[in-house]
């Protein structure tokens, strides 16, 4: 798999990816939730972090990963592409090229739990609510 740049005109099939991912996976989101956090992803994330993506045979995004200092502040995969090895392939070229030691996962997906632990994470501490207030507990972890 070959991990590629991201340009802001693919930021619109990245919110797809990730709205995606969040449904398939976030059934502790609401539909309200989805809504208040599009706008802030896509004007507010993307631009700040550090993009990468994986695309399919015809270029279309299967997963990214936005690392901002050494931290991972996002990680999502289409839920049709994912146990295919594309968000450890994301992960690994974050910590190999990026130097990303941290991430922060929602309490309430343990899935998400399982696989940063898989990939040698430790959850260090954890929050009630989610850095938008929200109560969604978040699980603090590094390498």
């Amino acid at each position: 798999m070959i991990v590629d740049n991201v340009l802001p005109s693919d930021y619109a099939e990245m919110l797809d990816v990730w709205e995606n991912s969040v449904r398939a996976t976030h059934d502790f989101i609401t539909e309200e939730d989805i809504a208040f956090f599009k706008p802030i992803i896509l004007e507010h994330a993307f631009p700040v972090v550090t993009l990468k993506c994986i695309k399919n045979d015809v270029g279309a995004i299967l997963g990214f990963i936005g690392v901002h200092q050494n931290k991972i502040e996002m990680l999502f995969v289409l839920n049709a592409a994912r146990g295919q090895g594309i968000g450890s392939a994301l992960l690994k070229f974050a910590k190999d090229h990026l130097a990303a030691t941290k991430v922060d996962v929602n309490e309430q997906n343990p899935s998400a739990v399982g696989f940063y632990q898989h990939h040698g994470f430790c959850i260090t501490s954890r929050s009630p609510l989610d850095d938008m207030g929200k109560p969604f507990p978040i699980l603090h972890m590094t390498l």
